[in-house]
């Protein structure tokens, strides 16, 4: 059983990434910042929606730390745009 619902995790993330890579080509935006958060957001929502009802598998334990890289990397993200965003002096 938790093989099979690894496979449909990494199955659907796969899905996501790829999907993601054609739309942003195909609206000329691809950029490795949107790239890393629109890849994110799908790993979080393929978490969610391959989560058991009653069992955690260890393998879904270990996605926590992935998640927190993931947020960390978000937070630096949004850091830098709004830096960007700001006057010079400002700071």
């Amino acid at each position: 059983m938790a093989t099979r619902q690894r496979q449909q995790f990494i199955y659907g993330h796969l899905m996501w990434v790829l999907g993601t890579i054609l739309v942003l080509t195909l609206l000329d935006a691809l950029t490795l910042e949107l790239f890393f958060v629109v890849s994110l957001i799908g790993f979080l929502v393929t978490v969610e929606l391959v989560a058991p009802q009653a069992v955690s598998p260890r393998w879904r334990r270990r996605l926590w730390w992935l998640i927190g890289l993931g947020l960390v990397g978000f937070a630096y993200v949004v850091i830098k745009r709004i830096l960007a965003i700001l006057p010079p002096g400002l700071i």
